[in-house]
């Protein structure tokens, strides 16, 4: 869910006229904490945050948990402080795919536009289904009606004329509502809201504007373009006035080019030892390139995020010789780039890899390491990986790792099998 401000101003009831207002976003409520309240019948009705433990950080949090001030990112331990008496829940991600890939399968049985953005919300498009299944609002409750009874959790529903418009309805709408904004009121729906509500704007880019006292859509809509542009950059001002007036001609696009793929995890406590650092570095390589291998995608750069023990955030990236997909290949550009990063003699709270430079493995042409080159017989670790895939698709996914021999920098990674019944 967004946490982009909401107008107290902005109305519930725009209009009825449903006309030229074709595209749906839809935004599941809550969603990690409700398929945990879908799971535990129990809570409801309580505080929840589903997170790690205090080390961690909030995924989510029910309503009533964000009554206290708790919201998502927030460190954990921040976030009991404000709310002691909420219950904690650990992230079960599989679950939350799961319930994420059923509901859009919900959203595809409406119209192949469907524009999946994260794992809790999609744009549509419903212009080709309107004759089918009727105007927008009647497909927004049909929609909400069955990812209740199918999943047991709800979603709010924006209507607008454009992705943008939709986007911010829906926002309005939550928890568990529908916001039509018809083609006519747009103006004066965007003019009440503050300026922080427009896609782009973060906290730096809102400071900015508000020294040229920009603080409302409104009064970015009536200023001097060239203004705006002096205040955010030419192409950003340019953006975000014509979002002002309404425009963004951006369509609904069912394939989303994947930009990277990553994994992190936050350590129970601070690590001051660099190759338990590294340890997890290959864990998470290895993570990163199973995803680039199930996508049939390979990655041109890889990028570590280091964060320390006074939340300091550092990222490192490099590009690779030759695009991979090779577990050991991200590890071992991962592990040079951690060992250059200066952490200024602090422990480690974070570590991440991130694949970037993201293109379709079958359209690459991959030229042998020198390693594999001068290997007799040439050793083929794609194919080796891949194996380990299979395994863990048939056993899951502790069933085999890879390890190092020990925690000198130029270890040798090596496969484990971990003990386990795997009749």
């Amino acid at each position: 869910m967004s946490r982009g401000p909401r107008a107290a101003a902005a109305r519930r009831d725009w209009g009825s006229e449903e006309d030229g207002c074709s595209i749906l976003h839809v935004d599941m409520d809550a969603f990690f904490a409700s398929v945990e309240l879908a799971r535990r019948p129990q809570l409801r009705g309580l505080p929840v945050i589903v997170g790690g433990a205090q080390r961690g950080v909030v995924l989510a949090a029910t309503y009533e948990a964000r009554a206290f001030g708790v919201h998502s990112a927030m460190p954990m331990a921040s976030a009991l402080r404000m709310c002691p008496q909420a219950v904690v829940v650990p992230p079960d991600h599989t679950a939350y795919r799961e319930v994420s890939q059923g509901v859009m399968r919900v959203l595809h049985d409406v119209t192949a536009l469907v524009e999946q953005v994260s794992v809790d919300e999609a744009f549509l498009d419903v212009a080709g289904a309107r004759r089918r299944l009727g105007p927008p609002t009647a497909i927004a409750a049909d929609i909400r009606r069955r990812v209740r009874a199918e999943f047991g959790i709800t979603c709010s529903v924006g209507i607008g004329a454009t992705k943008f418009v939709a986007k911010l309805a829906s926002g309005h709408a939550k928890p568990d509502g529908v916001l039509l904004v018809p083609r006519a009121a747009t103006l004066d729906f965007l003019r009440v809201l503050p300026v922080g509500a427009l896609w782009g704007v973060g906290e730096r880019t809102e400071a900015a504007l508000a020294r040229w006292g920009i603080r409302t859509v409104a009064e970015l809509a009536d200023s001097d373009v060239a203004t705006v542009q002096r205040a955010v950059g030419k192409v950003a001002g340019a953006h975000l006035f014509d979002l002002s007036w309404g425009r963004d001609p951006r369509p609904v696009e069912p394939h989303r080019e994947e930009k990277s793929v990553g994994a992190e995890e936050t350590f129970v406590a601070d690590v001051a030892d660099l190759a338990v650092v590294q340890a997890k570095v290959l864990e998470l390589a290895d993570r990163c390139a199973a995803r680039l291998r199930h996508k049939e995608l390979v990655a041109r750069t890889v990028t570590v995020k280091l964060r320390t023990s006074d939340f300091r955030t550092l990222t490192r990236s490099r590009t690779l010789t030759t695009p991979s997909d090779v577990g050991r290949e991200l590890y071992l550009v991962a592990r040079e780039l951690v060992a250059g990063a200066d952490l200024g003699g602090l422990p480690v709270r974070l570590v991440g890899v991130r694949a970037e430079g993201l293109e379709p493995a079958a359209a690459t042409v991959r030229q042998p390491t020198l390693e594999e080159a001068v290997a007799e017989p040439a050793p083929d670790r794609r194919e080796a990986e891949r194996v380990m895939d299979e395994v863990r698709a048939r056993f899951g996914a502790a069933a085999i790792r890879t390890g190092v021999h020990s925690s000198e920098p130029g270890a040798r990674s090596t496969t484990t099998f971990v003990p386990a019944d795997l009749s």
